[in-house]
């Protein structure tokens, strides 16, 4: 239903909440403070409740940062919709804030509009500091000179009714005002709230459950303006998580049995989830001293028969280079997961980036073909790791993943996997191996072959990072390093030829063609939606094979005036000093479709260190689109 009917419903049915299609809520604070766990619980309950749901969370790049600063900022957005949510939206409807100070970290990234509800505590309007009185009474008068609508909130007062602790029963009273706030009903999340804390005792259960209490009743008391979200029950069973999450179920569900790793934001709570439930599946984490025992315990691993998958992000995968190019020397199966974040070196270690395109293509001596893929959604993060294994092992060589911050702490709810046997890892097989088969039996017309593992009688071959023949033995001659370049590259034009085209979203013709990969998806068919509903001629299409490309792309470039790519990578903007069309650096997908396509691939590439919000990719495109227009 629109939502000026939703509206009008509401109206004539005299209820105290407003209907709305869809919010955006943010909750921040110092962090310890437990926003993002509010946040987290939130989200679920919306999900459990029927709502679609996006969420990012907000993780200051520092360990231990200063308290009450901008630098210090933690929690938690939420998107909630009546429908399927794909992205995290633009500008916050609501924010609940437990200083005014980290407040300012979400004004600072745009995350606020003219009209946002700030629910702030006021506990420190009456702090012993007269500096800290000063800076709060001097924020609140910003918030509202900026057009605000801020709701003072006696959450510290309120909370020490329950405990001598308030810092940590915060997060859950401000979870019974959103619930209040959003007419969640409070029967249905009490058992929530009681199953997360069981663990701790009664007591702990009975003073959250009393805090949440507490915060609902005074939202309930003192909001006059709340709101509801429509949902519609599940045709079919849900689940609900975020992506770091679905990688290490899709982990399971393969039937990788090792993961091998050292620990790295933002990749590591997905080896937190295996390290919590794999060994119900029959598997184990091998926490290394460093990536490269890492990644060298999962190749000796697969080596043995047992393709193992070894996680890490951006400095991680710097690291282990070398070892993967002796994977794709030595044909040996490997799934590498990067889950990627800004860079260069360290960068910005909690914040989303998809800089690592042409490191996990390129990024090795030589000439070292690699499948690359790129999940789009927290589903795909699922699904793409058992495809993952499969190919490694069918192409004897390493696979990367391709996942970023954003999908690692987003959470959304997708229809719940049927378990397939068809997925697991077949059985090792016992048989003899045929002396007269070499181990690197390569096909002349696709290059593949097939593998003996040292465990079959007669199994045990050579492996060498050297140049080596097709018996593994190290070989210099020309001819015979010819032939095996030859074999290894090509593995991928034979996948390439089993793929089918990229589907187009929208019109397979027109003004402009979107492309992009990863993360960016859900944000980039919104905006191209919002601007064909205008009348505007624009298509999106999204890659999730990157190494090899879809087929058929220069042929669907073809029918668009013009091709461009969206990417949270850096790209020189066009009119920078010293930036013309020799000097230019284009974003990363960009430079890989104009080399392969020979098509005059343009980008935009943008690192705001969070996720692209629709209306800012809008923005562009209409100024694309006027640029192009004035071309003609």
């Amino acid at each position: 239903m629109p939502l000026d009917q939703l509206e009008g419903a509401a109206k004539s049915q005299g209820q105290a909440a407003r209907l709305v299609s869809q919010h955006i809520v943010e909750i921040v604070s110092d962090s310890g403070e437990g926003a993002q766990t509010c946040g987290q619980i939130f989200a679920d309950l919306c999900a459990r409740n029927g709502n679609g749901i996006w969420t990012v969370e907000i993780i200051p790049a520092e360990i231990e940062p200063p308290s009450r600063s901008r630098a210090g900022a933690s929690g938690n957005r939420i998107r909630i919709g009546s429908a399927r949510v794909t992205n995290a939206g633009d500008a916050a409807d609501v924010v609940v804030a437990l200083n005014e100070q980290v407040l300012y970290s979400r004004i600072d990234a745009g995350a606020l509009h003219a009209g946002t509800r700030v629910f702030v505590d006021e506990s420190w309007a009456s702090d012993p500091d007269e500096a800290v009185r000063a800076r709060y009474a001097e924020a609140v008068a910003d918030f509202r000179q900026r057009g605000y609508a801020v709701i003072e909130v006696p959450i510290e007062s309120e909370c020490r009714r329950f405990t001598d602790e308030p810092r940590k029963g915060k997060n859950m009273w401000v979870l019974g005002l959103l619930c209040a706030l959003y007419d969640l009903d409070e029967a249905r999340v009490r058992p929530g709230i009681a199953a997360r804390f069981r663990k701790k005792g009664e007591a702990v259960v009975q003073k959250n459950l009393d805090l949440f209490a507490a915060g609902y009743r005074w939202a309930l008391d003192h909001v006059e303006d709340r709101f509801h979200v429509p949902s519609a029950p599940a045709s079919e069973p849900m689940v609900v998580m975020n992506g770091n999450q679905a990688l290490a179920l899709g982990i399971m569900a393969a039937g990788i049995e090792v993961c091998s790793m050292y620990p790295i934001t933002p990749a590591t709570s997905a080896s937190h989830f295996l390290a919590a439930n794999f060994e119900r599946a029959g598997g184990f984490v091998h926490q290394a001293e460093d990536e490269i025992a890492a990644i060298g315990f999962a190749i000796g691993c697969s080596y043995a028969g047992k393709t193992a998958v070894t996680i890490t992000s951006g400095p991680g995968f710097a690291l282990k280079t070398e070892f993967i190019g002796f994977a794709v020397m030595a044909e040996i199966p490997l799934v590498i997961v990067v889950v990627q974040r800004g860079g260069p070196s360290t960068g910005l270690p909690t914040k989303i980036e998809q800089g690592d395109l042409l490191a996990a293509l390129y990024a090795s001596p030589g000439d070292s073909p690699k499948i690359v893929l790129a999940p789009a959604t927290i589903e795909e993060c699922f699904h793409f790791l058992i495809t993952a294994r499969k190919l490694a092992e069918e192409f004897r060589g390493p696979v990367i993943v391709l996942s970023d911050a954003n999908l690692a702490t987003g959470q959304q709810p997708f229809p719940k996997p049927t378990l397939s046997e068809a997925w697991l890892a077949p059985p090792v097989d016992p048989s003899d191996w045929n002396p007269e088969v070499p181990p690197f039996d390569w096909d002349p017309r696709t290059g593949l072959s097939r593998r003996p593992v040292p465990g079959q009688r007669g199994g045990q071959y050579v492996v060498t990072g050297l140049a080596h023949d097709d018996q593994g033995h190290v070989a210099y001659e020309s001819a015979v390093n010819q032939r095996a370049m030859n074999m290894r590259s090509r593995k991928l034009a034979t996948l390439r030829a089993a793929l089918k085209p990229p589907a187009v979203h929208g019109a397979d013709r027109g003004d402009l063609l979107v492309v992009g990969w990863g993360s960016t998806l859900g944000a980039i068919e919104e905006a191209v939606d919002s601007l064909r509903a205008r009348g505007l001629a624009v298509s999106s299409l999204h890659l999730r094979f990157l190494s090899p490309l879809e087929p058929g792309l220069a042929e669907i470039f073809s029918r668009f005036r013009k091709v461009l790519t969206v990417e949270v990578n850096y790209a020189d903007e066009p009119g920078q000093p010293f930036i013309d069309p020799g000097s230019r650096r284009y974003s990363q997908l960009a430079q890989l479709l104009r080399s392969h396509t020979l098509v005059d691939v343009d980008c935009w590439g943008t690192v705001p260190g969070s996720p692209l919000p629709p209306g800012r990719i809008e923005e562009h495109l209409l100024s694309v689109l006027g640029e192009t227009k004035k071309e003609s």
